[in-house]
């Protein structure tokens, strides 16, 4: 396993980070236990959580991601784990995070912070990110900027000075962002700057062969400035496997929340995934390894989110890392970019 230091962090993170989304609703704490004790075993030092998971996010099971990572944290050496989780964000219909739509104001995110830290058990969190931001702005699947959606919102100052408090006290030791754009992330560091207040280290967005928007302007900018790219969701949703190309199999997300992964269901994913499924037959690979491998060994991704709800899904992500592709095999990727540019933004 290879470790990165985490943008001007102290935080040297594994490649790969387990994510845990799935934890209290397709898994149970005993089968995700056995998932992080296999990830731990190969390496993985970098857990990723939130509090709105498990996904799809509901009233009945929100919060049990963290607990579930937290029973399992308490057998731990705490200090040799990178643990970070998240804050969410407003507008997404989720009422029962703490209502309110400015719900990324100082209340709400001390009180989103001291609840991870109860349901982790821990002291502290080593990276806390803003799953989405407060603003309006195009996300999961929204492709195009539209001011006539402009709404209040927590302002970006003053969410860093709750974040900056949150620091001098202990509870988190580094900021992050999620879900963000070029606009947001400079808003960030520009008021860091200027106020001595913490500066982002890392940026967690969608990344993979459907969702390459990061390559168009945050590459650049947070190669120049020094903040981490975290890639979720290498797979697609699962569709990168083409495990979705005939019916959906029983028990995957798709068949289980037919509703849920829109950004996903557009017209131009399936020839894309075809077009990506042949590449890897043609280089003797799995679509899924094909597609872990380019995001893994990108150079602009410092780690990388896998997610598993079987301990078999888990090592096929984790021999991926192995597998690195070859000039050929990056010339026919970009190929199949540039015919199926960004099906699912």
């Amino acid at each position: 396993m290879e470790y990165r230091r985490l943008g001007d962090s102290s935080l040297e993170v594994s490649a790969l980070c387990m994510g845990t989304m799935t934890f209290g609703e397709q898994n149970s704490a005993a089968e995700a236990h056995d998932l992080l004790d296999r990830a731990l075993d190969a390496g993985i030092n970098f857990f990723d959580c939130a509090e709105m998971y498990p996904v799809p996010s509901r009233a009945e099971t929100s919060g049990a991601s963290e607990r579930i990572l937290g029973q399992w944290l308490a057998r731990q050496k705490r200090d040799r784990l990178v643990i970070a989780t998240k804050v969410a964000g407003p507008n997404r219909g989720l009422d029962w995070i703490r209502g309110g739509p400015l719900s990324l104001d100082a209340g709400n995110i001390r009180a989103a912070v001291e609840g991870s830290l109860e349901r982790l058990g821990t002291d502290y969190i080593d990276l806390y990110q803003i799953h989405w931001p407060a603003r309006n702005q195009p996300m999961f699947g929204g492709w195009q900027y539209d001011p006539t959606a402009e709404h209040d919102a927590t302002p970006i100052r003053e969410q860093l000075d709750t974040l900056a408090e949150l620091v001098a006290e202990g509870h988190i030791r580094h900021v992050g962002l999620s879900n963000e754009h070029p606009w947001g992330v400079m808003q960030f560091l520009r008021l860091a700057e200027l106020h001595g207040l913490p500066r982002v280290v890392s940026t967690q967005n969608v990344y993979n062969l459907l969702s390459r928007v990061y390559d168009y302007g945050l590459a650049e900018l947070c190669h120049r400035e020094r903040v981490s790219l975290i890639a979720y969701s290498p797979l697609a949703f699962g569709h990168l496997t083409g495990k979705y190309l005939d019916a959906p199999p029983a028990g995957s997300r798709i068949a289980l929340f037919p509703t849920f992964g829109r950004r996903y269901a557009g017209e131009g994913v399936r020839p894309a995934v075809e077009a990506y499924a042949e590449l890897a037959r043609r280089h003797g690979l799995t679509p899924a390894t094909l597609a872990l491998s380019f995001v893994y060994h990108r150079w602009c991704v410092t780690s990388t989110v896998i997610g598993a709800t079987n301990l078999k899904q888990l090592e096929e992500n984790l021999a991926a890392w192995n597998v690195r592709p070859d000039p050929d095999l990056r010339a026919g990727i970009d190929a199949i970019h540039r015919r199926h540019p960004n099906p699912a933004p």
